[in-house]
C-alpha cells in the first residue's frame, strides 16, 4: 500500500502541506473560496518542529499526518463505529458524521495525527485523498520533502539511491 512519507532532511516547515490539505478538503476545494466558508477547513497534515538533540538546537520540522496502522488504535477506541479499516485500500477511513466528539480516536493515536475541530466537535484525519491520484499534501511541497510511495521504495530513496526531485 502506498503511504505518506516525509524526508526529513528536505522539509523546510513552510506548511504549503497543510494549506493544499485544508483547501483539498474545503467545501469549494479553491483557496480563495475556502478561506471565505463558515466552516474553514482543518488541514490533515501537521508540521511539526524537531530538536535533534546532542547539545546542539537543529531546527528541522516534519509533516505528520496518519499513518494508516495495519491495527488502529483509533478504530477500536471510536465508540460510535465511524473509524474503519478498508481492509481492500488499507486506508483507515473516518466517516465524520458518526463522530460524536469523545476524543477517544485523538488520546489512543500513537504518533498524533488525529486532530479536534472543536467548534465543530469533530475528529479529522488523513484519508490520502483517496478520490485523488496523489496526495494534496505531497503535490503542494515545493522540496518534495513528501513522497507517496511504497515502503520499499522510501528504503531505496533514503539509502540514497534515489533522491532525485
Amino acid at each position: 500500500m502506498k503511504e505518506i512519507f516525509c524526508r526529513i532532511e528536505r522539509c523546510l516547515g513552510c506548511r504549503s502541506c497543510e494549506i493544499a490539505c485544508a483547501v483539498v478538503h474545503s467545501q469549494s476545494g479553491n483557496l480563495v473560496q475556502a478561506i471565505q466558508e463558515e466552516s474553514l477547513s482543518s488541514p490533515r497534515v501537521h508540521v511539526l518542529g524537531l530538536d535533534e538533540g546532542d547539545g546542539i538546537v537543529r531546527l528541522r520540522s516534519v509533516a505528520l499526518q496518519c499513518r494508516q496502522c495495519d491495527e488502529p488504535a483509533c478504530a477500536e477506541a471510536c465508540i460510535a463505529g465511524g473509524i474503519i479499516k478498508d481492509v481492500e485500500s488499507g486506508v483507515v477511513k473516518f466517516d465524520g458524521s458518526k463522530c460524536v466528539g469523545c476524543w477517544s480516536c485523538v488520546m489512543v493515536c500513537p504518533y498524533g495525527a488525529i486532530v479536534r475541530r472543536s467548534k465543530v466537535g469533530c475528529a479529522v484525519k488523513c484519508d490520502l485523498c483517496i478520490d485523488h491520484e496523489e496526495p494534496a499534501c505531497v503535490i503542494a511541497c515545493p522540496t518534495k520533502a513528501l513522497v507517496f510511495c511504497e515502503l520499499e521504495e522510501f528504503q531505496v530513496m533514503l539509502d540514497g539511491k534515489s533522491v532525485a526531485l
